[in-house]
């Protein structure tokens, strides 16, 4: 059964707390980390064409599931270090994305907003 978003806060928290690791934790150290944990997977796929992107061996797949861990746990660390509801900035994102990207102007394009000012 996966986890739900605020069970696996928890687990985070207490995973943090049991080493007291929550002093290295400053946003500062958290976005650099994170940002390292990207790279990671980045690498994964350097090099590859498109179509090679999408196929992935059962261990590659597995070594990219890792990084894209590493990197959601870091995101989802920092959001807690600064009380920031993910779900709903999420959804306020989202939202602002459609009013500078609207489906008429957008659609099957991908030019950067201002394009459609």
């Amino acid at each position: 059964m996966t986890d739900s978003l605020n069970e696996l806060k928890q687990k985070l928290d207490a995973f943090v707390q049991a080493r007291d690791w929550a002093q290295f934790h400053s946003p500062k150290n958290l976005a650099m980390a994170m940002i390292v944990e990207a790279a990671e997977l980045v690498e994964h796929f350097q090099w590859n064409t498109e179509a090679e992107s999408h196929v992935l061996s059962a261990e590659k797949r597995e070594q990219v599931g890792h990084e894209l861990a590493d990197t959601f746990v870091y995101l989802l660390r920092i959001s807690q270090v600064l009380d920031i509801d993910l779900i709903e900035a999420a959804n306020k994102k989202i939202a602002l994305n459609a009013v500078k990207y609207p489906v008429e102007k957008a659609r099957g394009k991908n030019n950067k907003y201002t394009d459609y000012l």
